[in-house]
């Protein structure tokens, strides 16, 4: 029986059953080899990668005999006169001496002109690819079977849907099988002097210019793959341990974190009576793009020199980490200068009584206060979706929309918690190398070689857990390292020292507990000395902290308190108070930040470039 997401074809092709089209991969990713599908029969479509044009050899033609038979068919319609002179040479000469040159073609003309010209005629070669996976198929057309000019189906990004019957591949490279047309479809041609990717290998940062065009690109294809086989076993990983799925809501009055900026939503703009104010962009930074971009120049000539010498490893890295700071500032000032000074609306002035909540209402920043109600009736739930903060930053970690996995657990405590993001984690690494083969094996040849490596490291390793009090006395007991940021009991632990100990300390994935609670979200458990809160961070070699969670407060007396001492309004968090009132449970959870899981996986620098459309500060182009 049929299912519903495919049918098979007559030729054994699994097509879906929404279109008529195979997939390259059914053909190329066959199980049965490329080459057992000779001879079959397929309808396939995609967007062309390459292309080539080649002249068909003209097939020879008999030559026009001098004396050719008068019953012969070329003979009809000439006159008896014509006939005389094709057949008596000296006949011609006296015609032409008495009556003059023949104003009409001559007998040879005519003859040959009932003969059929050979046609001019070509083939062309596409390389097409639909998506499904990394390799193409060739795709063969003669010329005379195209419904429209080879000009118009050649180009680099012209979409063509095309009927054919499979063979071996007629021209020498690396295809081994291809598809000779029969019959074009369709044909979706581009154009040319306007297509980004008319140019061959454009650079990640270029290719964000162009978010709707960049999916067509390896890379990106690639990436999304690998990213939907992550959301996949993301929510294998949860099904199989009784986890239910929960949707969270977008739009929150409630502050989750208290440390964010924060998106208002609001249809009050416009409609006050009172003066609005114009905001300027601040001008406190007072370095000029060129200063820092001349910076920038020094600091790659740096680095080049150190390279070529491979003499001072640590000052190579060093150099290498001062460069990358640097460029992200020229970033936050590009950023900050395309800002145009804008008209806003001060809180004070306007009636948010009147607004279409009744009340000032956000993006939500986190949804696991919203996912604890839900914990605290079914058990054990995770929510997958987008998590939006306007901190005015530009960074290779951070955009203002970003997708997060977040679990809620009852009855579960830190431990548990930290168990459970460890289990996660290493399903997910294990999930990407058992699935993804194909396209692990293309970013670790385009984007990192040591990818497939260090994912099966973390996926068998142990991963050191640490107080937040150990971690300072490793940091404060480093030679030779000096720390941006002051370092001292009580103070947040900066992307810098995290990366140290998951980078050159532990070299594998660490985590750290037990935080300051001045430094966590007011939600968090208070430990028993007082001072520190039961959260904990995984910190990821080259990526960061990728996972953060915490066991939550319970008890209503203490979550009263640390919302005052927070400075929070006690009314907007009422709600998460009833659950403290009615059936109350030791209960925690975590969050995994989806994207930089993304960016582990890839090899990727940039969180830019691991998400479809992304959104940062002054960037959203559709």
């Amino acid at each position: 029986m049929e299912s519903q997401e495919q049918k098979v074809t007559s030729s054994n092709l699994t097509a879906s059953m929404y279109s008529d089209r195979v997939m390259l991969k059914t053909i190329l990713e066959s199980c049965d080899g490329e080459m057992g599908l000779v001879g079959k029969t397929v309808v396939v479509g995609g967007w062309v990668k390459s292309s080539k044009e080649v002249k068909n050899e003209p097939v020879p033609l008999p030559p026009v005999a001098s004396d050719a038979s008068p019953a012969s068919p070329e003979r009809k319609g000439l006159t008896c006169l014509e006939i005389l002179e094709s057949r008596i040479p000296c006949f011609r000469t006296i015609i032409r001496i008495l009556c003059g040159p023949a104003s009409s073609p001559s007998v040879r003309e005519k003859l040959e002109s009932l003969i059929p010209k050979p046609t001019s005629s070509s083939t062309m070669f596409l390389l097409i690819n639909d998506g499904s996976c990394i390799s193409t198929l060739q795709v063969a057309i003669d010329s005379t079977k195209a419904p429209t000019s080879a000009g118009q189906i050649l180009p680099t990004g012209t979409c063509i849907l095309a009927e054919g019957v499979l063979q071996k591949a007629s021209a020498n490279g690396k295809q081994t099988i291809e598809l000779k047309t029969e019959k074009i479809l369709h044909v979706g041609t581009v154009e040319q002097d306007k297509y980004p990717l008319s140019r061959k290998r454009l650079p990640l940062d270029s290719l964000r210019d162009y978010p709707h065009i960049r999916p067509r690109t390896t890379t990106v294809s690639s990436v999304t793959r690998i990213r939907s086989t992550l959301d996949f076993a993301t929510h294998t990983f949860f099904r199989n341990h009784g986890f239910l799925h929960v949707q969270m809501p977008i739009i929150t009055i409630t502050d989750a974190e208290g440390f964010s900026e924060k998106f208002q939503v609001t249809t009050l703009l416009g409609k006050t009576n009172k003066k609005e104010e114009p905001i300027g962009v601040s001008d406190a930074d007072s370095v000029s793009l060129e200063t820092v971009k001349a910076a920038i120049k020094e600091k790659m000539s740096v680095v080049e020199q150190l390279k070529r010498s491979n003499s001072n490893k640590e000052a190579l890295v060093v150099a290498v980490q001062d460069l990358r700071k640097t460029n992200e500032l020229a970033l936050q000032i590009e950023a900050r200068e395309k800002l145009k000074p804008v008209t806003a609306v001060k809180p004070d002035l306007v009636n948010f009584n009147e607004d279409f909540f009744g009340c000032q209402s956000y993006l939500t920043v986190s949804g696991r206060l919203h996912l604890e109600s839900y914990a605290c009736a079914m058990g054990h739930v995770y929510s997958f979706g987008p998590r939006f903060r306007a901190d005015k930053t530009v960074s290779s970690r951070h955009v203002a929309e970003m997708w997060t996995v977040e679990v809620e657990m009852a009855f579960s405590q830190l431990e548990e918690a930290m168990k459970c993001a460890e289990d996660y984690f290493k399903f997910l690494c294990r999930w990407i190398l058992d699935n993804c083969s194909e396209d692990m094996k293309f970013v670790s040849r385009r984007i990192d070689k040591t990818i497939t490596h260090r994912l099966e490291y973390m996926t068998t390793s142990s991963y050191d857990k640490i107080s937040y009090r150990e971690a300072v006395e490793i940091l404060r007991k480093v030679p030779d390292k000096a720390f941006e940021a002051q370092l001292q009991w009580g103070v947040p632990l900066t992307a810098e020292h995290l990366s140290y100990l998951a980078d050159d300390h532990y070299k594998r994935p660490v985590i750290v507990y037990d935080y300051p609670k001045a430094v966590k979200p007011f939600y968090v458990r208070l430990n028993d000395d007082g001072m520190t809160v039961a959260a904990f961070e995984m910190v990821v070699p080259k990526i960061g902290t990728v996972i953060t969670g915490s066991q939550n407060e319970e008890r209503f007396d203490m979550l009263s308190t640390r919302i005052k001492e927070f400075d929070l309004s006690r009314d907007q968090y009422e709600w998460y108070l009833d659950l403290r009132r009615h059936g109350t449970v030791k209960h925690s959870g975590f969050s995994l930040r989806f994207d930089l899981m993304v960016l582990l996986t890839t090899g990727l620098t940039d969180i830019r470039d691991a998400i479809p459309f992304p959104r940062s500060l002054g960037k959203a182009n559709n």
